[in-house]
């Protein structure tokens, strides 16, 4: 299903298009304990269970046993005097057949952790050094 029209015909040479659809998928870590073969997306709000089967498996040639969907509502709150509410999402879980699992890349190792918590200080201690002999507050001590 796509919402772009091909191109009608024009004289001459025209170019042909190939038009995707408007469908997407972003791969989320899911909100509680779930069984390995169970994935969770965020989808499109136009897609439908069926949609989302044929997209795994023409797109990334894998194969869901079954596709359940639910409609998560956006968070209202307010920030001054007015209703603010986020979009809506559609999540969408797909089942894996049991012999197949899906385990989220650890993408940060543990040993670059440390490194990173090291620079992390320094830079506050430098930047508390830099900061320091500011003698008018609310202004920049480069200002000066």
């Amino acid at each position: 299903m796509s919402t772009r029209w091909y191109p009608l015909y024009q004289k001459g040479n025209p170019q042909l298009r190939i038009f995707l659809p408007n469908f997407w998928m972003k791969l989320v870590k899911p909100q509680h304990n779930q069984p390995k073969n169970v994935v969770e997306f965020h989808v499109s709000m136009e897609m439908t269970r069926m949609d989302i089967k044929n997209y795994l498996e023409k797109i990334y040639d894998v194969h869901p046993v079954y596709v359940n969907t639910r409609i998560a509502l956006g968070k209202t709150y307010m920030p001054e005097k007015f209703v603010v509410k986020e979009d809506d999402i559609k999540i969408a879980y797909v089942v894996l057949p049991k012999d197949q699992s899906f385990k989220f890349p650890d993408i940060v190792p543990k040993d670059s952790e440390d490194k990173y918590k090291e620079q992390v200080k320094q830079t506050e201690e430098n930047f508390r050094k830099f900061t320091k002999n500011n003698k008018c507050p609310g202004i920049p001590s480069w200002f000066q």
